[in-house]
């Protein structure tokens, strides 16, 4: 008994679209990461300072970090869908 793919895997006509998303969104998290990184080195004191709710300035900062990865998985997924959708739709259209 044979099991084959669960899936078609054809050729991916969005996926420039989805490196080039990928890229920036991950260069922007990047350069908020350092960020981060930069405040423990130079000034970890500065980390310790009470921000809000009774939290420090490392806490909220870890917090929106791991917040911020969570959206950017959302848009990046959102913006792939509708990528895929339009292509999708684009070569139904020509094949008529």
């Amino acid at each position: 008994m044979e099991h084959g793919p669960a899936t078609n895997w054809e050729k991916d006509n969005s996926s420039d679209y989805k490196t080039k998303t990928g890229l920036k969104l991950f260069i922007i998290y990047c350069m908020i990461y350092i960020g981060f990184v930069a405040i423990n080195t130079i000034k970890p004191k500065l980390m310790g300072l009470k921000i809000a709710f009774g939290l420090n300035l490392a806490c909220i900062y870890g917090f929106g970090l791991i917040i911020l990865a969570i959206i950017m998985g959302l848009i990046y997924n959102a913006g792939c869908s509708k990528a895929e959708d339009k292509v999708t739709n684009a070569e139904k259209g020509a094949k008529k």
